[in-house]
């Protein structure tokens, strides 16, 4: 048994929602509460660590984030920079270090953020001529390739646009490096896959990482490889996160011969929801609108599916035992699954199946006749709080008025919609305490836009941001009676920091960090 004891414990248990100690055995809880009363089950063989007076958490799962990216990522170039110059010139920095004729490798960038614009292959020609250079966006939702790139996937000016994606041209109509949404698959597909030995030590060392940063949890939505990736590392036991994992859709079929079902699996790697696609992404102005995009008339952006054709697949997979998590930005697209999920509803209803756990990722431009919806249907809102302070001069200027009906948290919560916050990581930093800051105060970390933030209406309490982080993952993955909560019984994952949020002016939150983490009752990392 391990004790922690004078601490300051918030368990997001509303029975005890605060303690001074705990104890540990066996990877779950077996006491919370006062300081005497604990200490009083010490045994000869006890490990008693005094706590300092130190803040100790539930530790906190992100619920929307790319794992494999991520991991992959800490080896490629950082595009998230001021100007598209400084973003050439690190590509010809990497260029100098990597052998001709190889990858180039990089993502963040954001024309939306350089007063250049979007860069051309041209450019890219010239600050690497030797290389093929990809560059995916913060996004993730377009492309920038070099002509290297292009020639060896076959794209050229004659080249037509896949469904569902766009070849950038320029005035000439000549192809001009851009990829949007599908069409960034013709090159990514000639790209070479790491293997699952080079994942798995990706992964060990993102795992690190995060557990430096507090998440102990992630909803992962990456694909195959990242799945066989996590197998093997749980099988070797090494594997110290607790993954959600997503089914893609191309895996649907076998997923469902093989007869997974959502909450299949074990406390460190569980099947999850069905990862589908309805629009595209506000940076390059594809997610679907009920409206044109400011200064843009005929651009409505880009509708995957429609109510139809969820529905029809939802009816498939409800069918099966699968929930489904279905990616929605635009106002047209949140409709669209709103609808079919309301259907879908219906169905369960009516085949007497389980109303089974559905979400909506981001869920970030709402029209106001659909805000309360999610809550009657119990949808999931599955939001990312930095989204919100890092989009917001775009949406502004893309959006307009409708900004006012984006990224409306507090909104969702008034109407009981169950909500979990995550990173989309690599898209933003998977550190949870820029989210919880982007959450409370609805501002960057340097004040933008100002002391009360970006539509403060929408600001949220610091513990409703906490339950976003804990208890909220933990409903959506089935486990809430195992997780999110410090309590007698739940898993022993929990994180210590040096100062309590709950007392820290609010704009302190995002400089939080834990000194400790801990998951199954260890110390998986100690500052």
């Amino acid at each position: 048994m391990r004790i922690l004891h004078n601490a300051r414990i918030y368990t997001m248990d509303t029975a005890t929602p605060v303690a001074e100690a705990l104890a540990v055995e066996g990877g779950r809880i077996v006491a919370v509460g006062r300081e005497a009363d604990v200490l009083a089950l010490a045994r000869t063989d006890c490990i008693i660590q005094e706590m300092g007076g130190r803040t100790i958490l539930p530790g906190l799962t992100d619920s929307h984030l790319h794992l494999k990216y991520y991991a992959c990522s800490l080896q490629k170039i950082n595009c998230e920079t001021d100007s598209k110059a400084e973003c050439l010139r690190r590509v010809a920095e990497r260029a100098k270090t990597t052998p001709a004729g190889q990858w180039i490798l990089g993502h963040g960038w954001n024309q939306n953020q350089w007063a250049a614009g979007a860069g051309t292959a041209a450019e890219l020609d010239a600050a690497a001529p030797n290389h093929l250079v990809y560059l995916t966006s913060k996004s993730l939702h377009n492309s920038w390739v070099n002509s290297a790139a292009l020639q060896a996937s076959g794209i050229d000016n004659e080249t037509p646009d896949p469904e569902n994606g766009t070849i950038g041209r320029n005035a000439s109509g000549k192809i001009d490096g851009i990829l949007y949404e599908a069409a960034v698959n013709l090159v990514e597909k000639i790209i070479p896959e790491p293997t699952i030995a080079n994942t798995q030590s990706a992964i060990l060392n993102a795992q690190e990482t995060l557990w430096k940063m507090g998440v102990t949890g992630v909803h992962d939505f990456d694909r195959r490889l990242c799945f066989a990736a996590l197998q093997e590392l749980a099988r070797e036991d090494q594997l110290r996160l607790r993954v959600l994992k997503s089914i893609p859709y191309e895996s649907l079929d076998a997923a469902i011969k093989l007869g997974l079902r959502s909450g299949f699996g074990s406390s460190y790697l569980r099947v999850g929801s069905l990862k589908l696609f309805t629009d595209g992404a506000l940076g390059p102005h594809t997610a679907a609108m009920l409206a044109p995009y400011e200064n843009e008339p005929n651009n409505l952006g880009m509708l995957f599916l429609d109510r139809d054709k969820l529905f029809e697949i939802g009816k498939k997979a409800a069918s099966n035992g699968i929930s489904m998590a279905v990616h929605a930005i635009g106002d047209a697209a949140n409709h669209e699954i709103i609808e079919a999920y309301a259907a879908l509803r219906q169905f369960e209803h009516k085949a007497q199946l389980l109303h089974l756990r559905n979400r909506i990722e981001h869920v970030q431009c709402l029209h106001p006749d659909d805000q309360h919806r999610l809550a009657e249907l119990k949808i999931i809102a599955s939001v990312q709080p930095l989204h919100a302070t890092s989009d917001m001069y775009t949406a502004d200027r893309y959006w307009g008025s409708r900004a006012a009906h984006a990224y409306v948290f507090q909104t969702l919560l008034s109407h009981n919609t169950r909500m979990i916050f995550g990173s989309d990581c690599p898209v933003e930093s998977p550190n949870p305490f820029l989210g919880i800051h982007a959450a409370v105060t609805r501002q960057r970390p340097d004040g933008a836009p100002g002391p009360n933030g970006w539509f403060p209406e929408q600001r949220l309490t610091l513990e409703q941001t906490l339950q976003g982080y804990t208890t909220g993952p933990a409903y959506a993955a089935g486990l809430e009676f195992t997780a999110g909560k410090l309590s007698s019984g739940y898993l022993a994952d929990r994180i210590v920091l040096k100062e309590n949020p709950y007392t820290i002016p609010p704009q302190m939150l995002c400089t939080l960090q834990p000194t400790a983490t801990m998951v199954n009752g260890e110390w998986v990392w100690q500052g």
